[in-house]
Protein backbone atom coordinates (compact mmCIF):
# COMPACT_ATOMS: atom_id res chain seq x y z
CA UNK A 1 0.00 0.00 0.00
CA UNK A 2 1.46 3.42 -0.70
CA UNK A 3 1.06 5.95 1.85
CA UNK A 4 -0.37 9.69 0.79
CA UNK A 5 -1.56 13.13 2.66
CA UNK A 6 -4.83 14.28 2.02
CA UNK A 7 -7.26 17.13 3.19
CA UNK A 8 -10.78 16.20 3.87
CA UNK A 9 -13.54 18.28 2.42
CA UNK A 10 -14.17 19.73 5.49
CA UNK A 11 -9.55 21.61 4.76
CA UNK A 12 -8.81 18.88 8.11
CA UNK A 13 -5.61 17.13 7.16
CA UNK A 14 -5.43 13.45 7.68
CA UNK A 15 -3.28 10.93 6.64
CA UNK A 16 -4.92 8.05 4.35
CA UNK A 17 -3.76 4.74 3.01
CA UNK A 18 -4.63 4.71 -0.21
CA UNK A 19 -5.73 1.40 -2.09
CA UNK A 20 -8.57 -0.56 -4.30
CA UNK A 21 -8.27 1.47 -7.10
CA UNK A 22 -10.08 -0.26 -9.66
CA UNK A 23 -10.23 1.64 -12.79
CA UNK A 24 -7.91 4.53 -14.26
CA UNK A 25 -10.25 7.27 -13.79
CA UNK A 26 -8.74 10.94 -12.15
CA UNK A 27 -9.24 10.02 -8.76
CA UNK A 28 -8.90 6.84 -5.73
CA UNK A 29 -12.78 6.11 -5.25
CA UNK A 30 -12.22 4.22 -2.76
CA UNK A 31 -9.81 4.96 0.28
CA UNK A 32 -8.63 3.51 3.64
CA UNK A 33 -8.29 5.48 6.69
CA UNK A 34 -5.73 4.83 9.62
CA UNK A 35 -8.37 5.70 11.43
CA UNK A 36 -10.38 2.63 10.78
CA UNK A 37 -8.13 0.71 13.58
CA UNK A 38 -8.94 2.76 15.97
CA UNK A 39 -12.62 2.72 15.58
CA UNK A 40 -11.80 -1.05 15.73
CA UNK A 41 -9.89 -0.77 18.90
CA UNK A 42 -13.25 1.12 20.76
CA UNK A 43 -15.76 -1.69 19.28
CA UNK A 44 -13.72 -4.61 21.00
CA UNK A 45 -13.30 -2.75 23.79
CA UNK A 46 -16.71 -1.88 24.71
CA UNK A 47 -17.52 -5.41 23.48
CA UNK A 48 -14.89 -6.78 25.78
CA UNK A 49 -16.23 -4.70 28.82
CA UNK A 50 -19.91 -6.10 28.55
CA UNK A 51 -19.28 -9.65 27.49
CA UNK A 52 -16.74 -9.52 30.99
CA UNK A 53 -20.34 -8.95 33.16
CA UNK A 54 -22.42 -11.55 31.27
CA UNK A 55 -19.68 -14.13 33.26
CA UNK A 56 -18.51 -12.36 36.49
CA UNK A 57 -21.37 -13.74 37.85
CA UNK A 58 -21.21 -17.30 37.17
CA UNK A 59 -17.58 -17.54 37.10
CA UNK A 60 -18.17 -17.00 41.21
CA UNK A 61 -21.92 -18.46 41.49
CA UNK A 62 -21.35 -20.03 44.93
CA UNK A 63 -20.00 -16.57 46.22
CA UNK A 64 -22.87 -14.31 45.35
CA UNK A 65 -25.32 -17.04 46.61
CA UNK A 66 -24.27 -16.50 49.14
CA UNK A 67 -24.00 -12.94 49.56
CA UNK A 68 -27.21 -12.31 48.15
CA UNK A 69 -28.82 -15.29 49.56
CA UNK A 70 -30.62 -16.24 47.05
CA UNK A 71 -30.23 -20.00 44.39
CA UNK A 72 -28.35 -20.72 41.77
CA UNK A 73 -31.02 -20.60 39.58
CA UNK A 74 -30.95 -16.73 40.43
CA UNK A 75 -27.99 -16.11 39.54
CA UNK A 76 -28.41 -18.29 36.45
CA UNK A 77 -30.84 -15.55 35.79
CA UNK A 78 -27.70 -12.87 35.61
CA UNK A 79 -26.48 -14.74 32.70
CA UNK A 80 -29.53 -16.06 30.36
CA UNK A 81 -30.97 -12.41 31.02
CA UNK A 82 -28.33 -11.74 28.02
CA UNK A 83 -30.27 -14.37 26.18
CA UNK A 84 -33.33 -13.42 26.86
CA UNK A 85 -32.76 -9.63 26.05
CA UNK A 86 -31.65 -9.38 22.84
CA UNK A 87 -34.31 -11.46 21.28
CA UNK A 88 -37.16 -8.78 21.63
CA UNK A 89 -34.56 -5.84 20.91
CA UNK A 90 -32.34 -7.07 18.12
CA UNK A 91 -34.85 -6.18 15.30
CA UNK A 92 -35.73 -2.95 16.46
CA UNK A 93 -32.03 -2.27 17.01
CA UNK A 94 -31.46 -3.12 13.38
CA UNK A 95 -33.68 -0.85 12.39
CA UNK A 96 -32.16 2.18 14.21
CA UNK A 97 -28.84 0.91 12.37
CA UNK A 98 -29.83 1.57 9.31
CA UNK A 99 -31.57 4.44 9.86
CA UNK A 100 -28.80 6.80 12.17
CA UNK A 101 -25.67 5.05 11.67
CA UNK A 102 -22.85 3.30 13.58
CA UNK A 103 -22.30 6.58 15.35
CA UNK A 104 -25.53 6.35 17.22
CA UNK A 105 -24.91 2.58 18.12
CA UNK A 106 -22.00 2.71 19.51
CA UNK A 107 -22.92 5.49 22.04
CA UNK A 108 -26.23 3.52 22.95
CA UNK A 109 -24.09 0.85 23.43
CA UNK A 110 -21.42 2.10 25.53
CA UNK A 111 -23.81 4.38 28.04
CA UNK A 112 -26.07 2.02 28.04
CA UNK A 113 -23.31 -0.72 29.48
CA UNK A 114 -21.91 1.97 31.33
CA UNK A 115 -25.03 2.97 33.10
CA UNK A 116 -25.25 -0.87 34.33
CA UNK A 117 -22.22 -0.80 35.73
CA UNK A 118 -22.73 2.10 37.87
CA UNK A 119 -25.98 0.24 39.20
CA UNK A 120 -24.53 -2.92 39.81
CA UNK A 121 -22.03 -0.37 42.33
CA UNK A 122 -25.16 0.70 44.21
CA UNK A 123 -26.49 -2.81 44.70
CA UNK A 124 -23.58 -4.08 47.02
CA UNK A 125 -25.65 -5.32 50.14
CA UNK A 126 -27.68 -8.03 50.84
CA UNK A 127 -30.62 -7.17 50.43
CA UNK A 128 -30.56 -5.58 46.90
CA UNK A 129 -29.91 -8.49 44.62
CA UNK A 130 -33.16 -6.64 42.43
CA UNK A 131 -30.61 -3.51 42.40
CA UNK A 132 -27.76 -5.72 40.68
CA UNK A 133 -30.32 -7.56 38.16
CA UNK A 134 -31.22 -3.89 37.28
CA UNK A 135 -27.57 -3.18 36.13
CA UNK A 136 -27.43 -6.57 34.69
CA UNK A 137 -30.61 -5.88 32.52
CA UNK A 138 -28.74 -2.65 31.30
CA UNK A 139 -25.34 -4.33 30.60
CA UNK A 140 -27.63 -7.19 28.36
CA UNK A 141 -29.59 -4.12 26.42
CA UNK A 142 -26.38 -2.79 25.79
CA UNK A 143 -25.05 -6.18 24.21
CA UNK A 144 -28.16 -6.11 21.56
CA UNK A 145 -26.22 -3.13 20.25
CA UNK A 146 -22.82 -4.96 20.19
CA UNK A 147 -22.93 -8.42 19.17
CA UNK A 148 -24.49 -8.34 15.56
CA UNK A 149 -21.91 -5.01 14.84
CA UNK A 150 -18.83 -6.70 13.90
CA UNK A 151 -19.28 -7.56 10.34
CA UNK A 152 -20.83 -3.87 10.17
CA UNK A 153 -17.97 -2.25 11.74
CA UNK A 154 -15.61 -4.05 8.82
CA UNK A 155 -17.64 -3.57 6.24
CA UNK A 156 -17.57 -0.01 6.83
CA UNK A 157 -14.29 1.06 7.40
CA UNK A 158 -12.04 -1.59 6.16
CA UNK A 159 -11.25 -2.76 2.39
CA UNK A 160 -11.85 -6.33 0.56
CA UNK A 161 -8.70 -7.48 1.60
CA UNK A 162 -9.02 -7.03 5.56
CA UNK A 163 -12.54 -7.13 5.71
CA UNK A 164 -13.16 -10.09 7.07
CA UNK A 165 -10.11 -9.88 9.77
CA UNK A 166 -11.46 -6.74 11.30
CA UNK A 167 -15.04 -9.15 11.69
CA UNK A 168 -12.42 -11.35 13.39
CA UNK A 169 -10.95 -8.74 15.76
CA UNK A 170 -14.11 -7.43 16.30
CA UNK A 171 -15.55 -10.90 17.79
CA UNK A 172 -11.82 -10.85 19.52
CA UNK A 173 -13.11 -8.42 21.90
CA UNK A 174 -16.35 -10.11 22.61
CA UNK A 175 -14.38 -13.44 23.65
CA UNK A 176 -11.58 -11.87 25.30
CA UNK A 177 -13.63 -10.01 27.88
CA UNK A 178 -15.30 -14.11 28.48
CA UNK A 179 -12.04 -14.90 29.22
CA UNK A 180 -11.17 -12.08 31.37
CA UNK A 181 -14.24 -13.57 33.06
CA UNK A 182 -12.87 -16.59 34.06
CA UNK A 183 -10.07 -14.93 35.77
CA UNK A 184 -10.58 -11.69 37.03
CA UNK A 185 -13.44 -12.23 39.79
CA UNK A 186 -12.38 -15.14 41.81
CA UNK A 187 -9.05 -13.02 42.53
CA UNK A 188 -11.16 -9.82 43.52
CA UNK A 189 -13.96 -11.41 44.96
CA UNK A 190 -12.22 -14.47 47.15
CA UNK A 191 -14.34 -16.82 48.93
CA UNK A 192 -14.72 -15.03 52.43
CA UNK A 193 -17.27 -15.67 55.07
CA UNK A 194 -17.03 -12.25 56.71
CA UNK A 195 -19.85 -10.45 54.87
CA UNK A 196 -18.66 -7.07 55.02
CA UNK A 197 -15.12 -8.07 54.04
CA UNK A 198 -16.90 -9.64 50.94
CA UNK A 199 -19.08 -6.28 49.68
CA UNK A 200 -16.01 -4.68 50.06
CA UNK A 201 -14.01 -7.00 47.58
CA UNK A 202 -17.66 -6.85 45.45
CA UNK A 203 -17.46 -3.18 45.65
CA UNK A 204 -13.66 -3.61 44.38
CA UNK A 205 -14.65 -5.14 41.40
CA UNK A 206 -17.65 -3.20 40.26
CA UNK A 207 -15.86 -0.16 40.87
CA UNK A 208 -13.22 -1.23 38.31
CA UNK A 209 -15.58 -2.19 35.77
CA UNK A 210 -17.64 0.90 36.46
CA UNK A 211 -14.10 2.98 35.99
CA UNK A 212 -13.38 1.29 32.38
CA UNK A 213 -17.01 1.13 31.02
CA UNK A 214 -17.01 5.32 31.78
CA UNK A 215 -13.48 6.23 30.08
CA UNK A 216 -14.90 3.82 26.97
CA UNK A 217 -17.82 5.77 26.98
CA UNK A 218 -15.96 8.94 26.72
CA UNK A 219 -13.50 7.80 24.08
CA UNK A 220 -17.03 6.55 22.19
CA UNK A 221 -18.48 10.43 22.68
CA UNK A 222 -15.32 12.13 21.51
CA UNK A 223 -13.40 9.82 18.91
CA UNK A 224 -16.26 7.16 17.53
CA UNK A 225 -16.90 8.48 13.85
CA UNK A 226 -19.95 7.23 11.72
CA UNK A 227 -18.02 6.15 8.63
CA UNK A 228 -15.16 7.48 6.25
CA UNK A 229 -15.49 10.36 3.95
CA UNK A 230 -14.64 8.24 1.25
CA UNK A 231 -15.99 4.21 1.09
CA UNK A 232 -13.09 1.56 1.45
CA UNK A 233 -14.34 -0.31 -0.72
CA UNK A 234 -16.00 -0.89 -4.50
CA UNK A 235 -19.18 -2.67 -2.82
CA UNK A 236 -19.36 0.06 0.21
CA UNK A 237 -19.69 2.91 -2.74
CA UNK A 238 -22.60 0.53 -4.96
CA UNK A 239 -24.48 0.72 -1.17
CA UNK A 240 -23.58 4.51 -0.49
CA UNK A 241 -25.33 5.16 -3.93
CA UNK A 242 -28.52 3.63 -2.84
CA UNK A 243 -31.05 6.29 -1.72
CA UNK A 244 -32.36 5.74 1.92
CA UNK A 245 -35.39 7.39 1.56
CA UNK A 246 -35.96 3.87 -0.97
CA UNK A 247 -34.38 1.22 1.96
CA UNK A 248 -37.51 -1.32 3.52
CA UNK A 249 -36.54 -2.63 6.75
CA UNK A 250 -39.29 -5.42 6.62
CA UNK A 251 -39.09 -5.75 2.69
CA UNK A 252 -35.15 -6.51 3.56
CA UNK A 253 -35.99 -9.02 6.37
CA UNK A 254 -38.08 -10.81 4.05
CA UNK A 255 -35.96 -10.71 1.04
CA UNK A 256 -33.27 -12.84 3.41
CA UNK A 257 -35.97 -14.97 4.70
CA UNK A 258 -36.44 -16.15 0.87
CA UNK A 259 -32.72 -16.59 0.06
CA UNK A 260 -31.84 -20.46 0.45
CA UNK A 261 -28.09 -20.27 0.68
CA UNK A 262 -28.56 -17.76 3.77
CA UNK A 263 -31.36 -19.98 5.36
CA UNK A 264 -29.06 -23.00 5.18
CA UNK A 265 -26.37 -20.73 7.12
CA UNK A 266 -28.69 -19.93 9.66
CA UNK A 267 -29.95 -23.58 10.10
CA UNK A 268 -26.02 -24.65 10.80
CA UNK A 269 -24.96 -21.34 12.09
CA UNK A 270 -27.67 -22.17 15.53
CA UNK A 271 -26.46 -25.62 15.49
CA UNK A 272 -22.89 -24.46 16.12
CA UNK A 273 -23.54 -21.95 18.62
CA UNK A 274 -25.99 -24.15 20.64
CA UNK A 275 -23.71 -26.88 20.96
CA UNK A 276 -20.84 -23.86 22.18
CA UNK A 277 -23.17 -22.93 24.58
CA UNK A 278 -23.62 -26.67 25.70
CA UNK A 279 -19.88 -26.82 26.29
CA UNK A 280 -20.14 -23.79 28.44
CA UNK A 281 -23.04 -25.72 30.57
CA UNK A 282 -20.65 -28.34 30.91
CA UNK A 283 -17.71 -26.30 32.22
CA UNK A 284 -20.20 -24.34 34.56
CA UNK A 285 -21.58 -27.65 35.86
CA UNK A 286 -18.08 -29.26 36.22
CA UNK A 287 -17.41 -25.76 38.08
CA UNK A 288 -19.82 -26.28 40.49
CA UNK A 289 -19.48 -30.15 41.10
CA UNK A 290 -15.90 -29.29 41.60
CA UNK A 291 -16.21 -26.76 44.70
CA UNK A 292 -16.71 -30.05 47.04
CA UNK A 293 -13.82 -31.38 45.29
CA UNK A 294 -10.59 -29.01 45.61
CA UNK A 295 -10.75 -28.79 41.61
CA UNK A 296 -12.01 -25.39 40.97
CA UNK A 297 -9.09 -24.06 39.76
CA UNK A 298 -8.51 -26.61 36.68
CA UNK A 299 -12.56 -26.40 35.79
CA UNK A 300 -11.73 -22.27 35.51
CA UNK A 301 -8.73 -22.96 33.49
CA UNK A 302 -10.44 -25.39 30.96
CA UNK A 303 -13.19 -22.55 30.31
CA UNK A 304 -10.34 -20.42 29.82
CA UNK A 305 -8.39 -22.86 27.48
CA UNK A 306 -11.05 -22.82 25.29
CA UNK A 307 -11.93 -19.48 25.00
CA UNK A 308 -8.13 -18.43 24.69
CA UNK A 309 -8.25 -21.12 21.99
CA UNK A 310 -11.29 -19.52 20.49
CA UNK A 311 -9.61 -16.10 19.72
CA UNK A 312 -6.78 -17.29 18.49
CA UNK A 313 -9.15 -19.50 16.07
CA UNK A 314 -11.11 -16.38 15.27
CA UNK A 315 -8.40 -14.40 14.21
CA UNK A 316 -6.64 -17.09 11.83
CA UNK A 317 -9.69 -17.60 10.09
CA UNK A 318 -10.50 -13.82 9.22
CA UNK A 319 -6.78 -13.78 7.95
CA UNK A 320 -7.55 -16.69 6.01
CA UNK A 321 -10.76 -15.82 4.56
CA UNK A 322 -9.07 -12.29 3.24
CA UNK A 323 -6.04 -14.49 1.47
CA UNK A 324 -7.94 -16.71 0.25
CA UNK A 325 -11.47 -15.99 0.03
CA UNK A 326 -12.64 -19.53 -0.22
CA UNK A 327 -15.88 -18.95 2.41
CA UNK A 328 -17.86 -21.93 1.63
CA UNK A 329 -14.32 -24.44 1.55
CA UNK A 330 -13.44 -22.71 5.07
CA UNK A 331 -16.42 -22.96 6.97
CA UNK A 332 -17.19 -26.44 6.00
CA UNK A 333 -13.86 -27.29 7.15
CA UNK A 334 -14.11 -25.61 10.22
CA UNK A 335 -17.49 -27.29 10.88
CA UNK A 336 -16.33 -30.55 10.30
CA UNK A 337 -13.12 -30.33 12.53
CA UNK A 338 -15.87 -28.48 15.26
CA UNK A 339 -17.27 -32.10 14.71
CA UNK A 340 -14.71 -34.52 14.95
CA UNK A 341 -12.90 -32.25 18.27
CA UNK A 342 -16.62 -33.00 19.63
CA UNK A 343 -16.80 -36.19 19.30
CA UNK A 344 -13.23 -36.55 20.45
CA UNK A 345 -13.61 -34.80 23.31
CA UNK A 346 -17.17 -36.92 24.07
CA UNK A 347 -15.48 -40.51 24.37
CA UNK A 348 -12.34 -39.39 25.98
CA UNK A 349 -13.73 -36.95 28.78
CA UNK A 350 -13.80 -39.26 31.43
CA UNK A 351 -10.87 -41.13 30.84
CA UNK A 352 -9.24 -39.42 33.74
CA UNK A 353 -6.09 -37.58 32.08
CA UNK A 354 -6.58 -33.95 32.70
CA UNK A 355 -4.54 -32.91 29.88
CA UNK A 356 -6.11 -34.40 27.49
CA UNK A 357 -9.41 -32.76 28.43
CA UNK A 358 -7.26 -29.19 27.98
CA UNK A 359 -6.01 -30.73 24.91
CA UNK A 360 -9.81 -31.01 23.55
CA UNK A 361 -10.87 -28.15 25.21
CA UNK A 362 -8.56 -26.23 22.77
CA UNK A 363 -9.33 -27.47 20.14
CA UNK A 364 -13.15 -26.85 20.44
CA UNK A 365 -12.44 -23.29 21.19
CA UNK A 366 -10.22 -23.09 18.07
CA UNK A 367 -12.50 -24.51 16.07
CA UNK A 368 -15.89 -23.43 17.47
CA UNK A 369 -15.34 -20.06 18.29
CA UNK A 370 -13.45 -19.31 15.22
CA UNK A 371 -16.38 -20.53 12.72
CA UNK A 372 -18.11 -17.17 14.47
CA UNK A 373 -16.29 -14.56 12.27
CA UNK A 374 -16.83 -17.26 9.21
CA UNK A 375 -20.60 -17.28 9.97
CA UNK A 376 -20.93 -13.50 9.94
CA UNK A 377 -18.83 -12.97 6.99
CA UNK A 378 -20.03 -15.84 4.75
CA UNK A 379 -23.54 -14.48 5.83
CA UNK A 380 -22.74 -11.01 4.86
CA UNK A 381 -21.38 -12.23 1.20
CA UNK A 382 -24.53 -14.30 0.37
CA UNK A 383 -26.88 -11.36 1.53
CA UNK A 384 -24.98 -8.73 0.15
CA UNK A 385 -26.56 -5.83 -0.85
CA UNK A 386 -28.25 -6.32 2.70
CA UNK A 387 -27.47 -4.94 5.67
CA UNK A 388 -24.81 -6.11 7.49
CA UNK A 389 -26.29 -5.74 10.59
CA UNK A 390 -29.95 -6.98 9.33
CA UNK A 391 -28.12 -10.72 8.79
CA UNK A 392 -25.31 -10.74 12.07
CA UNK A 393 -28.88 -10.00 13.59
CA UNK A 394 -30.69 -12.95 12.20
CA UNK A 395 -28.02 -15.34 13.40
CA UNK A 396 -27.73 -14.13 16.55
CA UNK A 397 -31.36 -13.90 17.37
CA UNK A 398 -31.96 -17.77 15.74
CA UNK A 399 -29.14 -18.64 17.79
CA UNK A 400 -30.34 -17.12 21.52
CA UNK A 401 -33.91 -18.60 20.67
CA UNK A 402 -33.13 -21.83 20.29
CA UNK A 403 -30.47 -21.84 22.74
CA UNK A 404 -32.27 -21.60 25.91
CA UNK A 405 -34.09 -24.48 24.67
CA UNK A 406 -31.50 -26.71 23.49
CA UNK A 407 -29.54 -25.69 26.94
CA UNK A 408 -32.50 -27.13 28.68
CA UNK A 409 -32.65 -30.30 27.37
CA UNK A 410 -28.76 -30.88 27.09
CA UNK A 411 -29.05 -30.21 30.84
CA UNK A 412 -31.97 -32.70 31.30
CA UNK A 413 -30.23 -35.32 29.20
CA UNK A 414 -26.53 -34.60 31.17
CA UNK A 415 -28.87 -35.13 34.45
CA UNK A 416 -31.03 -37.85 33.55
CA UNK A 417 -28.35 -39.94 31.59
CA UNK A 418 -24.96 -39.37 31.66
CA UNK A 419 -22.65 -36.59 30.29
CA UNK A 420 -21.07 -38.85 27.60
CA UNK A 421 -25.35 -38.85 26.72
CA UNK A 422 -25.02 -35.48 26.36
CA UNK A 423 -22.10 -35.06 24.49
CA UNK A 424 -23.13 -37.26 21.69
CA UNK A 425 -26.46 -34.82 21.87
CA UNK A 426 -24.53 -32.09 20.51
CA UNK A 427 -22.21 -34.34 17.97
CA UNK A 428 -25.85 -35.11 16.25
CA UNK A 429 -26.52 -31.30 15.77
CA UNK A 430 -22.98 -30.70 14.79
CA UNK A 431 -23.10 -33.41 11.80
CA UNK A 432 -26.40 -32.06 11.20
CA UNK A 433 -24.81 -28.97 10.44
CA UNK A 434 -22.03 -29.92 8.64
CA UNK A 435 -24.48 -31.81 6.37
CA UNK A 436 -26.53 -28.55 5.60
CA UNK A 437 -23.49 -26.03 5.50
CA UNK A 438 -22.11 -28.60 2.24
CA UNK A 439 -25.59 -27.84 0.81
CA UNK A 440 -24.99 -23.88 0.66
CA UNK A 441 -24.64 -22.77 -3.05
CA UNK A 442 -21.62 -20.23 -2.42
CA UNK A 443 -22.78 -17.00 -3.89
CA UNK A 444 -20.30 -14.55 -3.22
CA UNK A 445 -22.12 -11.23 -4.19
CA UNK A 446 -20.39 -8.91 -1.93
CA UNK A 447 -17.17 -10.08 -3.58
CA UNK A 448 -18.44 -9.83 -7.33
CA UNK A 449 -19.51 -6.40 -6.29
CA UNK A 450 -15.66 -5.79 -5.43
CA UNK A 451 -14.22 -7.04 -8.71
CA UNK A 452 -16.93 -4.86 -10.91
CA UNK A 453 -15.97 -1.87 -12.86
CA UNK A 454 -16.67 1.08 -11.33
CA UNK A 455 -19.59 1.57 -13.67
CA UNK A 456 -21.74 -1.71 -13.28
CA UNK A 457 -20.49 -0.99 -9.38
CA UNK A 458 -22.69 1.97 -9.23
CA UNK A 459 -25.90 -0.03 -11.10
CA UNK A 460 -26.13 -2.32 -7.82
CA UNK A 461 -29.70 -1.89 -6.72
CA UNK A 462 -31.17 -3.34 -3.53
CA UNK A 463 -34.83 -3.74 -5.08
Amino acid sequence: LDFGEYFDADGNFDQVEISECRDIVPTCNTRLYRRRWLILCLFSSYSLCNAFQWIQYGIINNIFMKFYNVSSFAIDWLSMIYMLTYIPFIFPVAWLLERKGLRVIALFAASINCVGTWIKVASVQPDLFWVTMLGQFACSFAQVFILGMPSKVASVWFGSDEVSTACAIGVFGNQLGIAIGFLIPPVLVPNVDDMNELAQHMSVMFYITAAVASLIFLLVVFVFQEKPEIPPSLAQVALRDVPTAQYSYLASIARLFRNKPFILLLVSYVHEIMVLQGDILKISQMLLLSEAQGEEVNAGRIGLTLVIAGVVGSLLCGIWLDKTKTYKQTTLSVYLLSFVGMVIYAFTLNLGHLWVVFLTSGLLGFFMTGYLPLGFEFAVELTYPESEGTSSGLLNCSAQMFGIAFTIIQGKIIDHFSTLAGNIFLCVFLLIGSIMTALIKSDLRRQKANSQPQTEVNSVSMF
